[in-house]
């Protein structure tokens, strides 16, 4: 009797996480985005749960209702066109046979604020990070000063890490938007770095629940100096990690479900940083034939 209470104590976040998905969906316009809080599974350690009853959390809004049904609609508008039109937001005849795209550049206010920086200081640690508009508004500047202090809250082992990544796409009524980049084998990118080692995380979208923590990840070496450099990542490069462990058995990656890109730095080097960005694109490079760079190992079906 008390391990079927236990498993029922179990099942129960469960069941209100997924109550919650329910009213995140029907309910999008109606309230405000603090809902998609309430089933988030990170809690800063040493800080207690939240108890606060999921109705007190709900802020009703009849204008915030009727604008947020004009929005998503004349978003459905656009989004008909466009997929009438073109594929990708790109005319047909220049999808099929572009070799090269510009994904995200930084030339206005507009550009910066589809990117969203953090550090560890969300779990108590002590690095800042900031993200402005570099010089004459043409790059991003990810600057600011790496702290690899522990917090001491008798739970966090490690810290010292600063990133910044692209806000995820949202479609008509909050429905997310991949990127397609099936007609590309490279990421190109044009920065400026200060000599740090850098960690690209691309996001992809999980075929099952167990897989949301999964990410694709490969290393940028930044020169240093006042010069531009233009670096070159094939897609067949990037490893396959979950929570921050490489995976034994690696695949490809998905280059249809792209979710979103971020650069992350923890190279446990205290001192202040900066990392400037011109473009981020996509690149075919006819030279390069290799599918994947890593081995993929079979499994032993008998035992």
């Amino acid at each position: 009797m008390a391990v079927a209470f236990k498993l029922l104590a179990s099942a129960r976040p469960l069941r209100e996480c997924q109550r919650h998905k329910v009213l995140h969906s029907l309910l999008g316009p109606l309230v405000t985005n603090h809902i998609s809080k309430m089933y988030s599974s990170y809690r800063r350690p040493g800080i207690s749960p939240d108890d606060t009853p999921v109705w007190k959390k709900i802020d009703f809004s009849t204008e915030k209702a009727v604008n947020g049904v004009k929005k998503h609609f004349k978003l459905l508008k656009s989004e008909i066109a466009e997929h009438v039109t073109s594929y990708d937001g790109q005319p047909l005849h220049v999808h099929l046979w572009e070799e090269t795209r510009v994904v995200w550049k930084f030339h206005s206010q507009k550009d910066l604020d589809k990117w969203i920086a953090s550090s560890d200081i969300e779990i108590g640690g002590k690095s800042e990070a900031y993200l402005k508009l570099g010089k004459n508004n043409q790059s991003a500047l990810f600057y600011g000063t790496l702290n690899t202090e522990v917090p001491r809250d008798g739970e966090t082992k490690y810290s010292g890490y600063c990133g910044f990544k692209a806000k995820p796409r949202l479609g008509v009524f909050n429905r997310k938007k991949y990127y397609d980049w099936t007609n590309f084998n490279s990421l190109h990118l044009r920065v400026r770095g200060d000599g740090r080692p850098w960690m690209i995380n691309i996001f992809t979208d999980p075929y099952f629940s167990h897989q949301k923590d999964d990410m694709y990840h490969y290393f940028m070496f930044t020169r240093g100096g006042p010069y531009w450099e233009e670096i070159t990542i094939p897609f067949s490069k990037f490893f396959l990690c979950s929570q921050g462990r490489v995976q034994d058995r690696q695949f490809p990656l998905w280059l249809d479900k792209i979710h979103t890109i971020g650069f992350t730095l923890g190279d446990q080097a205290h001192g202040p940083f900066q990392l400037e960005i011109d473009f981020i694109g996509l690149l075919m490079d006819s030279a390069h034939t290799e599918e994947f760079a890593y081995e993929q190992y079979e499994r032993n079906t008998k035992f």
